[in-house]
């Protein structure tokens, strides 16, 4: 298990040396997005019109954030359930999305895509959303406001907390860490 510090947007260099299990730091901008959010992206794609967000060698946080307190840049920003955004996610990684940031294992269809367009899956731990909130420095709602927690929202982060969950070689810390136990 290795530790790295990345800078977002990450390149494919970035993505190709993750593996399952290494600890890594994020700074730089990051966006959030949940499921109602993937669904209006994939259908702007699919209809050839102008996203409101980059996604070439950006992340993806799968957050729905507390309201934000006085004072703080964010409220409690603690991840929730990927398999949600599976349906989603493949389109994305295809128009270049290069991580995703959740917590539980993804479907095979998500799989096939990282590895295909070198993606990694990250997890945040579940249960440390007031933690995580202190590694983002500012919050802005950038699309879909309407959505209210679930708006996407531009994230400044520096020393973001995640671990490489599923990497871009097929490796998936949930299927090897309960190996490892099992032994």
């Amino acid at each position: 298990m290795a530790e790295y510090s990345l800078e977002v947007p990450l390149e494919n260099e970035d993505v190709k040396k993750l593996k399952a299990g290494d600890k890594v730091s994020l700074s730089g901008i990051i966006y959030t997005a949940r499921d109602s959010a993937h669904e209006r992206l994939v259908k702007l794609i699919e209809a050839g019109d102008e996203l409101p967000i980059p996604l070439e060698g950006q992340i993806i946080y799968y957050v729905g954030p507390a309201p934000t307190p006085p004072g703080r840049a964010i409220g409690s920003a603690g991840p929730t359930t990927s398999y949600r955004m599976d349906p989603y996610t493949p389109v994305l990684i295809e128009n270049g999305l290069k991580g995703m940031i959740g917590k539980g294992g993804r479907t095979k269809p998500v799989v096939d895509a990282m590895k295909k367009g070198t993606a990694v899956y990250f997890a945040a731990t579940g249960g440390a959303a007031a933690l995580i909130a202190q590694s983002i420095l500012s919050s802005e709602v950038v699309a879909y406001e309407d959505l209210g927690a679930e708006a996407i929202r531009k994230l400044e982060v520096k020393d973001f907390p995640v671990i490489v969950a599923q990497d871009c070689h097929g490796g998936n810390v949930y299927v090897e860490g309960q190996a490892k136990y099992a032994e």
